[in-house]
């Protein structure tokens, strides 16, 4: 062995035997005496009531137990002259907060798309506040950047997207759909040789068309970009995207730029667009397809659901959450474009004092934020210990719920699923409007499930939408249950 090994060897040893003394040792260092002093208590209090709230989940009732006015009562008082000790300030915060906190990581809470946490994602998520880096810049922050950027090549992979395409973590669907759209309005503007950063006063018009069951994620996005909310071109009875119609307005509209929003899951539905041929009508029109897919993304992680997402990869840019599907902790969404260098001239920024490495892209240039913690960390942790397999299976059974809900409702006397049950989501309806919200109002009030009430194709519907990675059968069983039980209490009939 020569010595280069030798004494590659040996630092490889020495690493090692100073990562376990790390972890054997008590610290004494500047600064050991006030972590010990100030956070030990309050972390371990903080532990205590993490590992209480989690293990409750699964029995506690899904709705808070008082509302928002009656909460702000409990806490609007005056802030006291005097500090507080910081483990009694934790113990305090959950006496007052407790009371009023959905269990939106239960397996029986169906509202707002919202997923559970995988344990290796909230540990991470718990490191994250704790290393406590501003994974803006990337040359300070090396590890937390590096992480975020195996976890972005990984996304790539997973979901079959163009793996030159750059990849930017922001707070929600929202947000990577404004990084998006913002990337999508500069790049087609300098396409027509405008310069975007002189502002839009003199710029043409940039036109966003989507279909009618547009989400109102993108419509905000629009408004926020300076686009405008979408013109709508028509949909099918489950939200798909009207090709034709889509055709029609970018015809009507002629040379002008635009931008081409599709759907990957409809919030009531779950339906994709048709992708290969939206696409193929916008790209001959010049457009740039941007592609929403909250939690419908997903599906191009697993091989049963290609048919959903045939064409997908052929857009310019894709959103979504992975607090949703994925499972990670609030808040991480995730935003891609494939022109990594047009998502960096739109959104990047530059300053004498921010460190950079020249044609190298930063953490912020690939999002609306300069600073932000490390929120793609957790997602590293969640694939990581998933795997490619592991988020397939995970895909698949959230739809297998859903189908499982759905067979479940049709068995109830008076009930029924409105949509087509293709993915996630479940729409469902006793015999009259009146009814369907009664049965709203009482499933919540009830507290075994958390549904949404909302309106769709002119009906009002309860809508169960499966995110959570434990809704599995015993979950099934019990929200199948509990309709039933509303439906018979409320006296509806087949």
């Amino acid at each position: 062995m020569d010595d280069g090994a030798t004494r590659d060897d040996a630092r490889q040893h020495n690493m090692s035997h100073d990562w376990a003394r790390h972890d054997a040792e008590p610290h004494h260092g500047e600064g050991a005496a006030s972590a010990d002093g100030e956070y030990r208590r309050p972390l371990h209090a903080a532990h205590r009531h993490a590992m209480a709230w989690l293990e409750s989940l699964g029995e506690r009732p899904v709705r808070p137990e008082i509302a928002a006015d009656a909460m702000l009562e409990r806490l609007d008082q005056a802030l006291p002259d005097e500090g507080r000790d910081a483990a009694a300030v934790v113990d305090e915060l959950v006496a007052a907060a407790e009371p009023g906190l959905m269990a939106m990581g239960s397996p029986r809470f169906y509202g707002l798309v919202i997923g559970g946490a995988y344990p290796a994602a909230l540990a991470a998520d718990w490191l994250v506040s704790a290393w406590d880096q501003n994974t803006g810049p990337r040359q300070p922050t090396p590890a937390t950047s590096a992480l975020e950027e195996t976890a972005g090549h990984w996304l790539l992979d997973l979901l079959n997207l163009p793996r030159e395409s750059g990849v930017g973590f922001a707070t929600g669907a929202t947000s990577a759909n404004l990084a998006c759209l913002l990337a999508a309005r500069d790049a087609v503007l300098r396409e027509r040789g405008v310069d975007p950063a002189l502002g839009l006063q003199r710029a043409p018009h940039v036109r966003l068309f989507a279909g009618d069951a547009v989400h109102a994620s993108v419509v905000l996005a629009g408004r926020m970009s300076g686009l405008g909310a979408p013109v709508t071109v028509g949909a099918d009875e489950q939200g798909r995207i009207d090709v034709a119609g889509l055709a029609r307005a970018l015809h009507r509209h002629g040379d002008e730029p635009a931008i081409v929003a599709l759907q990957a899951g409809d919030v009531h539905s779950g339906a994709f667009d048709d992708f290969a041929a939206a696409i193929e009508v916008a790209h001959l029109a010049g457009a740039w397809v941007h592609v929403d897919g909250a939690f419908g993304l997903w599906a191009a992680a697993s091989p049963r659901f290609q048919d959903l997402i045939a064409g997908l990869a052929d857009a310019d840019s894709w959103a979504t959450d992975a607090h949703k599907t994925l499972n990670v902790p609030y808040d991480c969404g995730v935003a891609i474009v494939r022109d990594e260098a047009a998502m960096r001239a739109a959104l990047g920024a530059r300053a004498a004092y921010l460190p950079s490495v020249a044609g190298v892209p930063d953490p912020f240039d690939h999002v609306v934020e300069m600073s932000r913690r490390a929120r793609g960390v957790p997602v590293w942790a969640a694939l990581w210990s998933l795997g490619r397999s592991g988020v397939a299976e995970l895909v698949e059974g959230l739809a297998d719920a859903a189908t499982a809900l759905a067979d479940g409702f049709r068995a109830i006397p008076g009930m029924s699923v409105l949509n087509d049950v293709v993915f996630t989501q479940v729409c469902l309806a006793a015999p009259d409007d009146d009814a369907t919200a009664a049965l709203g109002e009482w499933l919540r009030e009830e507290g075994t499930v958390w549904a949404s009430s909302s309106t769709w194709r002119g009906r009002t519907v309860v809508r169960f939408a499966v995110s959570n990675r434990g809704t599995g059968s015993e979950a099934v069983r019990r929200t199948v249950d509990a309709v039933a039980r509303g439906a018979a209490e409320l006296g509806v009939r087949g």
